[in-house]
């Protein structure tokens, strides 16, 4: 929420935006339809290729890899148990499925890759940027306005969240595990949705009596240069390679 990520001035932080968003789709799609172990690796290679030219806080992106990492740590207990096929592995009592296995490090590189790429070319850029990408990129329109407010007033209703919190604290509420803290913690969602709903009717006032027709018009646009027909070009072709390879 703080686009830490986006916060730099390497190449990549750089790059227009819709030349990005159009390199993760192309990528992310090759990525996450490939069955084959070659391709996976290879887009873990070119996403950790892509971070290292970020130059972002090793720690923090850790921090989401570790969480990411956290769903596939189950696909490890549960797939090699569970998915069956004709070779196993014994371990000890039990049977380990070799194609479980085989599937469980697919998914896990394809995992990483993916979100090492997602963080390297959208993560580089803010959210705003991105909203206005995707329009002039023809996306839906009504679809880019509710990313960009949604992003946008996330924050008001977090804010609204902790100051009805901090009113419930003074008051000297300690959640337990009892009907009252229930019955205390559904007035405070119902309240946070309430007071949400009241702030959005007055911003939509507010944006009509200021001629707002539909279209959020951007502060700031990015240009398009030759060195983001470059990166782009470059981008594609390893793309198109990744995908030869897996049809191969």
């Amino acid at each position: 929420m703080d686009e830490r990520f986006a916060l730099g001035n390497s190449l990549l932080h750089k790059r227009d935006p819709k030349a990005k968003i159009i390199a993760a789709i192309a990528l992310v799609t090759v990525t996450a339809t490939s069955n084959s172990f070659t391709v996976a690796v290879m887009s873990l290679a070119l996403g950790l290729g892509l971070f290292s030219i970020t130059k972002l806080p090793l720690q923090l992106v850790l921090k989401r890899l570790l969480a990411i990492n956290s769903f596939t740590f189950f696909l490890w207990l549960t797939l090699p148990l569970t998915y069956g096929g004709s070779n196993f592995t014994p371990l000890g009592p039990l049977s380990l499925s070799t194609e479980g296995l085989r599937l469980a490090t697919l998914i896990t590189l394809k995992t990483n890759a993916i979100v090492l790429s997602i963080i390297a070319l959208l993560g580089t850029s803010k959210i705003v940027n991105i909203g206005h990408a995707l329009e002039a990129l023809r996306f839906p329109e009504k679809l880019c306005f509710i990313l960009l407010f949604s992003y946008r007033y996330v924050f008001v209703i977090y804010q609204e969240y902790r100051r009805l919190a901090r009113a419930a604290q003074m008051r000297c509420f300690v959640p337990a595990t009892t009907i009252h803290t229930y019955r205390t913690f559904g007035y405070l969602f119902g309240m946070t949705l309430v007071k949400s709903w009241n702030r959005a009717a007055r911003v939509h006032q507010a944006m009509i009596l200021r001629g707002f027709n539909g279209h959020l018009v951007p502060l700031s646009e990015d240009k398009y240069t030759p060195k983001d027909t470059i990166f782009l070009s470059t981008m594609l072709t390893l793309t198109f390679i990744l995908a030869t390879l897996n049809y191969l």
